[in-house]
């Protein structure tokens, strides 16, 4: 690997990009009700499309600098705070306190999976050892 795809930082850019594209595949057909469902799905899926080139990258590439526990973390906050400025601003919703609350909830998760002591980014050799199946 080369020092780019060790990046700590190339794996959050290419997720937050590929939220953006789940985001507006999931919700932003909202806006366009008169639009027949079949043509929401098809449109729905080539808009996905463009998020699993960003996403698949960026877990290939984010697992070599964070755990799979972390990086699907990283993801949850992303999307949230994706989703958000989308739904004000494309969207018009109102962002309430609740709203906030919650997220404050999902950015405690993130601070209890980035602690030291958490998971191990490889097994440790005990582990890999009990791992093992006699034959």
């Amino acid at each position: 690997m080369n020092s780019l795809t060790e990046s700590r930082w190339l794996p959050i850019v290419l997720l937050t990009c590929s939220n953006v594209f789940m985001t507006f595949a999931w919700y932003g057909h909202l806006k366009h009700k008169s639009a027949p469902l079949w043509l929401v799905i098809l449109a729905s899926w080539g808009i996905a499309f463009f998020e699993y080139v960003l996403m698949v990258p960026a877990n290939r590439w984010g697992n070599s600098v964070y755990t799979a526990p972390q990086l699907k973390i990283m993801q949850e906050v992303i999307t949230l705070v994706v989703f958000c400025a989308f739904a004000v601003f494309y969207l018009n919703v109102t962002i309430r306190w609740n709203h906030l609350a919650a997220f404050g909830c999902i950015l405690a998760a993130v601070a209890f999976v980035f602690l030291p002591g958490g998971v191990p980014k490889t097994p440790s050799p005990t582990a890999v050892q009990h791992a093992k199946v006699a034959p």
